[in-house]
């Protein structure tokens, strides 16, 4: 597994990994699996939920090995 960071994007946001920030804590996939998948890859799938949503999910990492960007600056989330 590389321990660079990994970025994952959509239409609306960008979202960077850092595996050598990641604690494992698991709270990503555990609480929206629906986004951050164990055993698939690529483990993110930001189609697998609302941007809103997603943003909260990763507020919540307490590594901050999980960042975001948004890309349209004009439309409001959360």
């Amino acid at each position: 597994m590389s321990l660079n960071a990994n970025d994952f994007s959509n239409e609306d946001i960008t979202v960077t990994y850092k595996p050598n920030c990641c604690i494992n804590a698991g709270l990503c996939a555990k609480q929206l699996s629906t986004v951050f998948r164990n055993s698939v890859i690529p483990w993110i799938d930001l189609d697998g939920e609302q941007t809103d949503t997603i943003i909260k999910q990763i507020e919540k990492c307490p590594s901050g090995a999980l960042n975001y960007r948004l890309k349209k600056k004009n439309k409001a989330y959360l």
